[in-house]
């Protein structure tokens, strides 16, 4: 996908989580302890909602924060790993599952933080500031919770 502004991003990091919540999906339906598919089920519904806030916000947005051309900061960026599947949720454990989950998030994560250094136009920064503490917001929700059934 090229990514030109910042209603890409959005509409990138929504298919992100979409993605991410699929694979979840699939290990879910492999993997043979029940502890890890009740983790993969609830962190495949956590990534599903993620995808549906983002495609909200890509379209309530602030329309001149969201068409803000970052081509520029994204020349020397490289986009979260496509590869996604390649983690193989049907054979890990809880904590792996969380493990590779969390470096997924962290990329996304780091991308945003970049971005809003970078932007030069209020609206812009305070648009990515936002969506860098969702995603950090999120992301520690979903590892507090998916611990919490570890400990089960």
């Amino acid at each position: 996908m090229q990514v030109e502004t910042i209603r890409d991003i959005l509409h990138w990091t929504g298919q992100f989580h979409t993605s991410l919540s699929e694979c979840l999906n699939r290990g879910a339906q492999r993997n043979k302890s029940e502890r890890c598919v009740m983790i993969l089920e609830y962190l495949a519904e956590h990534e599903a909602r993620l995808a549906k806030v983002l495609a909200d916000s890509e379209k309530d947005g602030d329309v001149q924060a969201l068409d803000t051309w970052c081509y520029d900061y994204m020349n020397d960026r490289s986009i979260v790993n496509d590869a996604l599947c390649d983690a193989p949720f049907h054979s890990f454990d809880s904590a792996e599952i969380i493990h590779e989950v969390m470096e997924q998030h962290n990329q996304v994560i780091e991308l945003y933080r970049n971005l809003s250094e970078r932007a030069d136009i209020p609206e812009a920064r305070e648009l990515l500031e936002s969506l860098h503490s969702f995603e950090e917001h999120e992301a520690m929700q979903m590892t507090q919770t998916a611990n919490r059934f570890s400990d089960m």
